[in-house]
């Protein structure tokens, strides 16, 4: 049989890191998580002190630089032990992906130097009426002077009350 793919070594050793963290500092936890129905702070802390809370953030803002394969290892090694812990770096990188690709260098350094020090980002895109289809989404910003101005609600933020910085989806109204 021939091999078609195989993960890096660097890969390995990462998931063997995650996977002995999460069996040590989370899987402790996850049944209480998951029973009382709460946040999952021990998690976060573990995440945080490993610097696996947000791996995709590249190195020049404090992040570990690491690719989308690793990003998604240690999602994956998360979830093996608790699925609400692994929404920790997964919507860390939701989050703030916009911000590593299209952020002003100004704004990189402030969230993503946040977050890699461990903040939290949030993605707000669900609406009760639209569900989360963007097309549908009745959310709408405008530019007034030197800001935006936000006019909707958004429901069910993974994160929401936990994080520093949250990315809400909205349609620009035209001017």
């Amino acid at each position: 049989m021939t091999e078609t793919y195989r993960l890096a070594e660097e890969h390995d050793e990462l998931r063997a890191a995650v996977r002995a963290l999460a069996k040590k500092e989370i899987a402790p936890h996850a049944a209480d998580v998951d029973e009382h129905e709460r946040y999952p702070t021990e998690a976060r802390e573990a995440l945080i002190k490993a610097g696996f809370n947000a791996v995709h953030i590249p190195e020049t803002y404090g992040g570990q630089g690491a690719d989308g394969i690793a990003a998604n290892i240690v999602i994956e090694e998360v979830a093996r032990v608790c699925a609400s812990s692994s929404l920790i770096p997964s919507v860390n990188k939701l989050g703030t992906m916009n911000v590593v690709l299209g952020g002003s260098e100004e704004l990189k350094k402030q969230v993503l130097g946040d977050v890699a020090r461990g903040a939290m980002a949030a993605y707000a895109l669900s609406e009760r009426e639209a569900g989360s289809d963007p097309t549908a989404m009745r959310t709408r910003a405008r530019f007034e002077r030197d800001h935006w101005v936000l006019d909707g609600t958004k429901c069910w933020i993974t994160n929401a009350g936990m994080s520093t910085w949250y990315t809400v989806m909205a349609r620009e109204l035209l001017r």
